[in-house]
């Protein structure tokens, strides 16, 4: 790989790779895949609970999770875990702080 390879070609490399294909440096074939909206969200924890306890939430009411305060929030693009963060605050909103970042190749895997 060239010193100057954007991660957007290392990330085309990695999907053509794992799809079988010769990569090409020439981007152009590709290029209608860098336009493709995704979902991306950020969970900050998981809790079970039963129907009637949901009934009975009222404003106010907290629900536990299962991470502690602290703990890295995990970022995934169309339900697959991506990332990880830490909370951030950008010009009066809410960003994240990327700690770690799944590589293209594992991304590549998880998707089989």
């Amino acid at each position: 790989m060239e010193k100057n390879e954007t991660n957007e070609m290392k990330a085309a490399k990695a999907v053509a790779e794992a799809a079988g294909v010769e990569f090409q440096k020439d981007m152009r074939n590709l290029d209608f895949l860098l336009d493709v909206p995704l979902q991306l969200s950020v969970e900050v924890g998981r809790s079970k609970l039963l129907i009637k306890d949901l009934l009975q939430m009222r404003e106010g009411s907290v629900i536990e999770l299962d991470k502690l305060a602290g703990e890295p929030l995990d970022v995934y693009v169309n339900s697959r875990l991506i990332a990880r963060g830490e909370a951030v605050m950008v010009n009066d909103k809410f960003g994240l702080r990327l700690t770690d970042v799944v590589s293209p190749a594992e991304r590549i895997e998880k998707l089989g």
